[in-house]
């Protein structure tokens, strides 16, 4: 394996025993932002969990930010996940703690030990997603979209290869979701590789990019 940060070799995507998507070849580098696009139930979800270890690779060769998927042991799946930042659609954050116990939350479920370090990442993030006066605030009592920008701030926290976006607009109205593209673009220009899985073809089409397909069992690229 090279340097990409995401390759798959003429890998078979499976889902228990049914094949989902074949001979996948896929290299992303360091710093790409790429969509994943197909319809419901074309493999795109599928193909997200392989990336993230969530369903093993069965055949061919694929590695994620240095890990070889297909020798990986489950002892190694966590620190693989330490190396990806994953963001869904609906948020994910814990109901009954503040942003910034959110935040924390993660960091001491990937080994941060340090309040003081903690501390300063946090507020680090935050600002950086525009939402370092919000901290304090429950999630219910942010809009959908300061949410998802704590979603992105949470998977920013352990400075990852990969952001791996499942559909991180499709709660979303179309002036925030743009402002979620801008920031995830901006992401990917300090060099964090992201790949976003979508539908929204607007979104598509005014902010243009490398295009990842899924459509009938294959896997192109535009």
């Amino acid at each position: 394996m090279s340097d990409y940060v995401i390759e798959l070799k003429d890998a078979q995507i499976y889902q228990d025993k049914t094949l989902i998507l074949s001979d996948v070849n896929i290299q992303i580098s360091k710093g790409q932002f790429i969509y994943l696009v197909g319809s419901t139930g074309s493999g795109k979800s599928s193909l997200l969990k392989t990336l993230y270890a969530d369903l093993p690779l069965k055949e061919g060769k694929g590695s994620v930010a240095g890990y070889k998927l297909k020798k990986l042991k489950s002892s190694k799946v966590p620190f693989l996940r330490r190396k990806l930042g994953i963001v869904f659609q609906d948020f994910q954050l814990l109901p009954d703690r503040s942003i910034y116990e959110n935040m924390l939350f993660v960091m001491k479920a990937t080994g941060w030990t340090k309040k003081a370090e903690m501390k300063t990442r946090s507020e680090q993030l935050l600002e950086k997603v525009g939402l370092v006066d919000k901290s304090e605030k429950m999630p219910h009592e942010l809009s959908g979209g300061e949410q998802q920008r704590v979603a992105i701030a949470r998977a920013l926290i352990n400075e990852p290869e990969i952001i791996l976006a499942d559909e991180p607009t499709g709660n979303l109205d179309t002036e925030t979701s743009e402002r979620i593209i801008h920031l995830l673009s901006d992401i990917s220009m300090s060099g964090t590789a992201v790949l976003m899985a979508t539908h929204d073809k607007s979104l598509m089409e005014k902010f243009k990019s490398k295009t990842i397909r899924c459509h009938e069992g294959k896997v192109t690229i535009d």
